[in-house]
């Protein structure tokens, strides 16, 4: 079974148990994971479930798109490398995916 591992600003880390097909930030917000906001609801039109992903994952994860990478200049936290918008990640049959949550989101 897929497993997102959510950790918050603080360090805190929630383990959850997904479904393949759903993204990260529909998992998140329907398991109550703090600091995932999902103002637009996934439909790439806010930047409030910005998620930084472990480095070493990142190459397990599709490329982002255009569209992600535009709205991602537009967080309440600064973008880095590993940034990527929990709704454009689906989640995998075999994903065991670590994600952190910036300190905000709005």
């Amino acid at each position: 079974m897929p497993t997102i591992h959510y950790t918050d600003y603080d360090g805190k880390t929630v383990d959850i148990n997904a479904k393949a097909g759903d993204s990260v930030m529909e998992t998140a917000v329907r398991n109550g994971v703090p600091g995932i906001v999902a103002e637009c609801g996934g439909s790439l039109s806010c930047a409030t479930c910005h998620v930084f992903v472990r480095e070493d994952q990142l190459g397990n994860l599709p490329a982002m798109g255009e569209m992600e990478d535009e709205m991602l200049y537009g967080t309440s936290v600064d973008r880095e490398e590993n940034s990527r918008l929990s709704c454009q990640i689906k989640v995998t049959e075999d994903m065991d995916l670590n994600v952190t949550t910036p300190q905000t989101q709005t």
